[in-house]
């Protein structure tokens, strides 16, 4: 999974700067887009647009590696329960196991937890099944309070460019002795764009931790229709072969 995440995000990273290479040199309304950009982030003060920016990047590292993960987990179990279904009508419980294995997804990884103690009587794999749901469901949501941490630091530090500028505001008005709108508006543009830099990155991840919160709220209803139909399977097979 590291190794995937890794290979993606090298890849996009590549394709990112290769588009950018191709628009400067292929469109001049780009460049001079990417100018005045470059131009605005010097302007609202190196210092802290630089802390948003590794916010931005950082959460939307902690964001790729959620979406990645997530849809590798999130697989239709259908075909993997009638195959488990049909095993266990025919009485051969290592051929469902090596089904459930073989097939990727905490959905399968429950399926396994249960059938192993497919023996012990179905209150135990009840049992099995909601503890072991419980795990997977936390393997899920991992580092997705990393991406909120995220969205939260970014307009704080937008903010505190607002009051850094507003100090570098009133310092320059003490010194000159002046308050015409040429002394205070270096101050007031950093306070401006910082706070512009910080709202657009939380809009950003914001996007993001939608989109992870309702795939992570898919799967999981996914795993409690699969772990309801897995315990009826289960039912059959112990009625038909545990008189």
């Amino acid at each position: 999974m590291k190794r995937l995440f890794t290979k993606t995000f090298l890849a996009i990273l590549a394709l990112g700067t290769s588009v950018m290479a191709f628009a400067q040199n292929a469109a001049p309304v780009e460049e001079s887009f990417h100018q005045a950009l470059k131009i605005k982030f010097i302007e609202g003060s190196a210092d802290f647009m630089s802390s948003v920016a590794i916010t931005l990047i950082l959460g939307l590292a902690f964001a790729l590696e959620r979406i990645i993960y997530l849809n590798l987990a999130d697989i239709n179990p259908n075909k993997m329960l009638k195959a488990i279904e049909e095993a266990l009508d025919k009485g051969d419980v290592e051929a469902a196991k090596a089904i459930a294995r073989d097939t990727r997804g905490p959905i399968a990884s429950i399926a396994v937890q249960g059938l192993m103690r497919i023996d012990q009587g179905i209150d135990v794999v009840e049992k099995s099944v909601i503890s072991y749901g419980g795990v997977q469901g936390g393997l899920l949501e991992k580092n997705l309070s990393w991406i909120t941490l995220f969205i939260a630091m970014a307009p704080s530090l937008g903010f505190l460019g607002t009051v850094i500028g507003m100090v570098m505001a009133y310092d320059k008005i003490e010194r000159v002795g002046d308050i015409s709108p040429t002394v205070v508006a270096s101050g007031m543009k950093v306070a401006l764009i910082t706070t512009v830099g910080g709202l657009i990155v939380a809009l950003i991840l914001q996007v993001f931790y939608n989109y992870l919160l309702s795939k992570l709220e898919s799967i999981l209803n996914k795993m409690e229709d699969a772990s309801i139909t897995l315990l009826d399977i289960v039912v059959k097979y112990s009625v038909k072969y545990q008189k």
